[in-house]
C-alpha cells in the first residue's frame, strides 16, 4: 500500500472521526461552543507549525480580507450547525451532506464564472440535488415531535449550504493570490477569535474537559486537512482517485459508523440517497 493512500484513508477517517467527537459532546454533556473554540486555536497553531505559512505573504495589499472575514464568521458558525446536525439528523445525513455541497462550486462555476456546462457535469448536479433531497426526508412519524422533525432536515440543509459557500470563499482566496497555508491560519485564526469575542460576551463558565474536548477536535480537524494535502502531493498524477475516494470514503465509512455504532435509523429512501450520493461523485471526478 503506497503512502498516498495511507494518507487518503487517514484522511478519511480523521473527517469522520471530528463527526463522531460531535456526536460524543452530546452525551458528555460538552459545550460544544468552547470546544470549537479550542478547536480553532489547535488547528491554527499546528497550521503555523506544520505547513509553514509565509508570514511576509500573509500582510499584503493583495490579501483579500472581506472574503477572509467572511470565512472568520462562517466556519465556526458552519462547525456549530454540523454540531447540531450531527445531533439531530445523525452522523451519517450531515457526512453525506458536508460531501455534496462540494456542487454548490460547482454549481457557482456556472452560473456566476462562465464555465460551460457539460452533460456529465449536469448529470453529477442532477444526481446531487436528489441524493440531498433523498438524505433529508425524515421518517412520516418522528418520535421527537414536529421540532426535532424540522432539525433533521434543516440542519443538514445548513451545513450543505455553508460548506458549499466556504468552498467558494477559500477558492477566491485563491485566486486573490494568497497561499493556501497562509490562507487557512488566517481564517483559523479570525474564526477561534470570533469565538473567544462571542463566548466573553456570553460570559461562559469555561472548563477544563470542555477545551479538552476542543484539542481533540482540533487535532481530527487539522488531521484530516493535512493528511488530504499529503495525499495530493502523494498522488499527484492520480488527482481524480483522491478527489472521489475521499468523498465517497467519508459517506461509506460515516453510513457505516452511524448506522453499526450508533444505532442510527435509516429509510430506504435515505439509503437510495447514499448511493446516489456516490453515483453522483463518480460523475463529478475529472476522470
Amino acid at each position: 500500500m503506497t503512502s498516498g493512500i495511507l494518507y487518503l484513508l487517514a484522511s478519511v477517517g480523521f473527517s469522520v472521526t471530528v463527526a463522531v467527537l460531535l456526536k460524543l459532546a452530546r452525551r458528555y454533556q460538552v459545550d460544544v461552543r468552547q470546544a470549537i473554540a479550542m478547536n480553532y486555536a489547535v488547528a491554527a497553531l499546528l497550521c503555523w507549525a506544520v505547513l509553514r505559512p509565509d508570514a511576509a505573504r500573509l500582510l499584503t495589499p493583495a490579501t483579500p480580507w472581506l472574503v477572509l472575514a467572511a470565512l472568520g464568521v462562517l466556519l465556526p458558525s458552519v462547525f456549530l450547525a454540523m454540531a447540531a446536525a450531527v445531533r439531530h439528523a445523525g452522523i451519517v445525513r450531515s457526512d453525506a451532506a458536508q460531501r455534496l455541497s462540494l456542487f454548490i462550486p460547482l454549481l457557482a462555476a456556472f452560473l456566476l464564472f462562465g464555465e460551460p456546462v457539460s452533460g456529465r457535469k449536469l448529470a453529477a448536479i442532477l444526481l446531487a440535488f436528489s441524493a440531498l433531497a433523498c438524505l433529508l426526508r425524515r421518517p412520516a412519524a418522528g418520535h421527537d415531535g414536529p421540532a426535532d422533525g424540522r432539525s433533521i432536515w434543516v440542519w443538514p440543509l445548513v451545513v450543505w449550504a455553508g460548506y458549499g459557500v466556504i468552498d467558494i470563499l477559500f477558492k477566491q482566496v485563491a485566486r486573490a493570490g494568497t497561499a493556501f497555508a497562509g490562507g487557512l491560519l488566517l481564517a483559523f485564526v479570525l474564526a477561534g477569535v470570533l469565538m473567544l469575542v462571542y463566548l466573553l460576551w456570553r460570559r461562559v463558565r469555561w472548563e477544563g474537559r470542555h477545551l479538552l474536548a476542543g484539542v481533540a477536535l482540533g487535532l481530527a480537524n487539522f488531521g484530516n486537512i493535512l493528511t488530504y494535502i499529503r495525499a495530493h502531493q502523494s498522488l499527484p498524477e492520480h488527482p481524480a482517485l483522491v478527489f472521489a475516494s475521499m468523498n465517497m470514503g467519508v459517506i461509506t465509512l460515516g453510513t457505516l459508523v452511524g448506522a453499526l455504532v450508533f444505532r442510527e435509523p435509516l429509510t430506504r429512501i435515505n439509503a437510495a440517497g447514499i448511493a446516489l450520493a456516490l453515483g453522483a461523485i463518480v460523475l463529478m471526478a475529472p476522470w
